[in-house]
């Protein structure tokens, strides 16, 4: 497993991983209901959002980011979301 340096990246990869359980799941990026956020750095969150809107711009789920350590010191960010299945 590897894990880019970039947050950007970092976070692209969060959401194809998100995109693919919620597909897994019966469900979309439009069933998601709750997003968190969590970053190390509060400062890497800003040059995340064209990303994030990207998936949940015309969502708008409620949304909180934490800044907090991370089990692996080379993780910028975790996404963790809650859908509601259709």
């Amino acid at each position: 497993m590897t894990i880019s340096d970039d947050v950007v990246e970092q976070a692209r990869q969060c959401l194809r991983n998100i995109g693919a359980a919620l597909t897994e799941a019966g469900c979309g990026f439009a069933d998601v209901v709750r997003v968190r956020y969590l970053l190390p750095d509060r400062a890497d969150f800003e040059p995340c959002w064209p990303v994030l809107r990207e998936c949940f711009g015309p969502v708008r789920p409620a949304a909180t980011m934490l800044v907090c350590g991370l089990s692996d010191p080379r993780m910028k960010i975790e996404i963790e979301v809650y859908a509601r299945r259709p």
